[in-house]
């Protein structure tokens, strides 16, 4: 029986959408993205603040008739899906007992990439299995006589009660069918069609763009690495440069001790390179590698619903903010603002040393201590320092933003000039006259770049459940005892003078 469903998008417009038992989640996500025209691959189900499993039909899902779905925006991050293949005989006797393979892979696989995938040999263990690229010989009878000509064998796809036997049908990924957590177990079979192998091959092209060809496109984009000479002995000419020609001059003769160090082999014990991080004047500086994954790591936890959801004590703070919010208050006097400033100046002040880390365009970073004494242009010699070539403009930025920049000044004190009292990141930004290609070299010299290290993110201990709730009894026990009992037992009730001439009559 059919019936209707409305679905709340995030701007909380309305929209309703017809369903019958056999209707897929995915279905409703889709028809009502449609009629909000926002795009279904970026959205989500939830039902009284539960996510729907969208691989469901709308007899198994639970949803009462007339429910009231919200639209939730989907996390950038892909999930891992365990994927399970059922190999149809002969290729069952492959993979004893189940014949079936399985593997892990990002729910924004498509179901033509997780078939490839499983050709690839990594889940089969090295056995050659042949799936989207199979011919049959065509027979009279089923004797060995006929033009023996190789017709295309499509694979057939069951996934529950879905039938996926097309190249459209191979364009959707998992998410698109509403996997998005857990596991799917994939039937594979295999139907004759009427295309020969060649001409099969050539639609698959049209549809598909192998990984290959986009490696090979990468590949072709992507700058060789240049040496490690050129690196220390980068050529400046393609830069337009104010610097004069006896400092040119100057950094090309110190980078000549450098190669000539680099083709000599030292003792290990000797080498400067090896043993201390490269710095003239002893300062200490640690230099972290750039990450490996593309996701960042805060991306990649898993954190549970229940997390996010607001507590006892989250509302009575909110509370408290909007009271003192509402409360009138005056301005401070002059005396109060001297006293607020000499406060703030006094903070500064008491500040002996603070860790600076600078974050560089390979994603790369380093990290020095300084001073009260250390000024913007002690910053800027350290990254000097460390750089590849040295003579390129650039400039050292403090987030957020880039409106607040380091002055390449000796006077420009790092803790009094700009108030700072911790730990401190700051952005390097190109100047605009480097170009592009000069931009895609490597940035930290091979001698810094030997010294980098792992950035180590701490795990942090997840707090019992008693520990999460204490706040909660804390807050209500000190608000119960703040709280003057007026109401309900009649202590500190004061009788009115008027109810005091009525009870006299």
């Amino acid at each position: 029986m059919a019936t209707n469903v409305k679905v709340v998008g995030t701007d909380l417009r309305q929209v309703t959408v017809k369903v019958n038992p056999g209707t897929y989640l995915t279905d409703i996500l889709a028809q009502a993205c449609e009629k909000l025209k926002v795009s279904p691959d970026k959205y989500l189900l939830k039902y009284k603040q539960k996510q729907l499993d969208l691989s469901q039909t709308w007899r198994t899902s639970g949803l009462v008739q007339g429910a009231k779905l919200e639209l939730v925006v989907r996390s950038n991050t892909p999930t891992a899906i365990n994927v399970a293949l059922q190999l149809p005989a002969p290729e069952f006797s492959l993979f004893p007992p189940a014949g079936r393979i399985t593997e892990k892979l990002p729910s924004d696989f498509t179901i033509w990439q997780i078939l490839r995938q499983f050709e690839s040999g990594k889940p089969t263990q090295g056995k050659n299995l042949n799936i989207t690229a199979r011919g049959v010989a065509q027979t009279a009878n089923g004797t060995a006589t006929g033009s023996g000509q190789l017709y295309y064998e499509s694979p057939v796809l069951i996934i529950e009660s879905r039938t996926l036997s097309t190249f459209v049908d191979f364009q959707k990924t998992l998410s698109q069918l509403g996997y998005n957590s857990g596991g799917v177990l994939i039937r594979l079979s295999f139907q004759k069609t009427g295309k020969t192998l060649a001409d099969a091959m050539g639609e698959i092209s049209q549809f598909f763009k192998t990984e290959e060809a986009e490696e090979k496109k990468a590949e072709e984009s992507a700058p060789p690495p240049p040496a490690i000479t050129d690196e220390q002995t980068a050529p400046t000419g393609a830069l337009p440069s104010s610097e004069s020609p006896d400092k040119q001059e100057s950094s090309t003769i110190e980078a000549a001790p450098e190669d000539a160090a680099a083709s000599t082999p030292a003792p290990p014990d000797t080498a400067v390179d090896v043993d201390e991080p490269p710095s003239a004047d002893h300062r200490p500086v640690t230099i972290f590698s750039a990450p490996t994954s593309n996701t960042p790591a805060a991306a990649l936890r898993i954190e549970s619903d229940e997390a996010f959801a607001p507590r006892i004590e989250h509302a009575q703070a909110h509370q408290r903010l909007l009271k003192a919010a509402g409360e009138n208050k005056r301005l401070l006097s002059d005396r109060e603002l001297e006293e607020k400033a000499a406060a703030a100046a006094a903070r500064v002040a008491a500040v002996k040393s603070i860790r600076i880390r600078v974050r560089f365009p390979d994603n790369t970073s380093a990290e020095w201590p300084f001073g009260p004494d250390d000024a913007g242009a002690a910053l800027y010699a350290e990254v000097r320092k460390i750089m590849a070539d040295g003579s390129l403009p650039f400039r050292l930025a403090l987030p957020p933003g880039t409106q607040t920049v380091v002055r390449d000044d000796p006077a420009a004190k790092l803790i009094a000039g700009y108030r700072l009292s911790s730990n401190t990141l700051v952005n390097f930004l190109w100047d605009d006259r480097v170009p592009a290609d000069v931009r895609r070299r490597p940035f930290l010299k091979s001698s810094a770049a030997g010294h980098a290290q792992r950035v180590v993110v701490p795990e942090v201990p997840e707090a019992p459940a008693g520990e999460e709730a204490a706040p909660s009894a804390t807050a209500s026990t000190s608000t119960a005892t703040a709280t003057p009992r007026t109401r309900g037992d009649g202590a500190g009730f004061k009788k009115p003078k008027w109810l005091k001439g009525l009870s006299k009559k």
